[in-house]
C-alpha cells in the first residue's frame, strides 16, 4: 500500500476533522483545534511540523510536532481505524522525530491520558519511557469547547 506523508495545509482542515472523528481522537473544534488556530500554528514552520498521511485521496493519518527550542512534543497522532497496524503511526512518529532532530531537539515527549491504553502501548513499543511521577498542570486563556 502506498502511503504518502505530506505537510498539512489548511485547505485539508475538513478532512483532518473527519479523520479525527473517525479515529476517535478527542478534539476541540471551537477551542485549540479551531481552523483559525491551526492556520496560525502551521505558519510557524520552524517550531511546528504538522504532517498528514494520504492513501489515494483519503487522509488516513495525522501528527503534530512542536518544540520550544529545548524539548519537542508529539501531539494529535491519529490513524484511521481501517489503516491501523500497518506502520502508518510509526512512520508518522519517526518522521516527526527526524524533523525535530534536524532542528537540534534531543528530547521528545508526548502526553497521553491514562484511559488511552492503545497510545500508551504504541509509544512504549517505540521506546518512549513512561514517567508515572509527573503531574500535568495547565492554565487556559480560553475555555475549551
Amino acid at each position: 500500500m502506498k502511503i504518502e506523508i505530506k505537510r498539512f495545509q489548511i485547505k485539508d482542515y475538513d478532512a483532518l476533522i473527519k479523520l479525527w472523528n473517525e479515529a476517535g481522537l478527542p478534539h476541540k473544534p471551537e477551542g485549540r483545534d479551531r481552523k483559525t488556530h491551526i492556520a496560525r500554528e502551521i505558519k510557524n514552520k520552524k517550531n511546528c511540523i504538522f504532517l498528514i498521511a494520504w492513501h489515494n485521496k483519503q487522509m488516513v493519518g495525522s501528527v503534530l510536532g512542536t518544540h520550544d527550542g529545548r524539548k519537542g512534543w508529539i501531539n494529535r497522532l491519529a490513524v484511521h481505524p481501517e489503516y491501523r497496524n500497518q506502520g502508518i503511526g510509526k512512520r508518522l512518529v519517526k518522521t516527526i522525530e527526524k524533523e525535530l532532530h534536524k532542528q537540534g531537539i534531543g528530547i521528545i515527549a508526548c502526553l497521553i491520558e491514562d484511559w488511552n491504553t492503545d497510545s500508551i502501548k504504541f509509544f512504549t513499543r517505540l521506546g518512549y519511557i513512561h514517567h508515572p511521577d509527573i503531574r500535568y498542570f495547565t492554565r487556559r486563556d480560553y475555555k475549551e469547547i
